[in-house]
Order: C-alpha cells, then structure tokens, then sequence
C-alpha cells in the first residue's frame, strides 16, 4: 500500500469514527494519520499534487473534528452545569427539609 493510499484509508477511518463519536478510535487514528503523513512526507516519489489534494481533504475534516468536539465539550458542560444546579437545589431542599424537622 502507497503512503497516500494509507493516508486515504485512515481517513476514511477517521471520518467514521468521527460519525460514530468513537473519540478513543478518533484518538488512535490521528496518531496513525500523523505517522502516514510523515511517511509520505519523507517518500520523495509521492506525487505532490496528489499528496496535496490528501492534505486538503484532511484539512476539512480536521476542521468537521473540531466543530463537532466544541459541540460535544458545549453540551457536555451544559449538562455538568444542570447537574450541579440540580445537586446543590436537593441541597437546600434537605437542609430546610431537616430545620423543619427540628422545630
């Protein structure tokens, strides 16, 4: 397998895994993108154009990659912000429920 045709592979790896939301494989995989592109980097009979052309569709969806892990970090700290206020709401709730038992 060509260094491109490795870069090509792994990328389609990637987008799925982004799709699926598998952040472990996501993980694994820009690592493996990073060896292949060091690899086709250093392969002086790679086509430039054609590596090129790779680099920019990796590019896009680097760019998809993060949108979607701003979305995820958003909304996972939304849901930690609902959870605390919950939290601290039982909170009181208990603390007046025991005054009143006390009186």
């Amino acid at each position: 397998m060509s260094a491109l045709e490795k870069i090509q592979a792994t990328r389609q790896a990637l987008e799925t895994a982004l799709v699926n939301e598998d952040w472990e494989a996501v993980t694994a995989l820009d690592l493996d993108i990073r060896a292949c592109l060091d690899g086709a980097l250093a392969d002086k009979t790679v086509d430039a154009q054609l590596l090129r052309e790779h680099l920019e569709g990796l590019l896009v969806l680097y760019r998809q990659l993060v949108d979607v892990t701003s979305r995820a970090r958003q909304s996972i700290a939304s849901e930690m912000t609902q959870a605390k206020r919950g939290y601290e709401a039982a909170k009181v709730y208990n603390m007046a429920r025991r005054a009143s038992f006390m009186r």
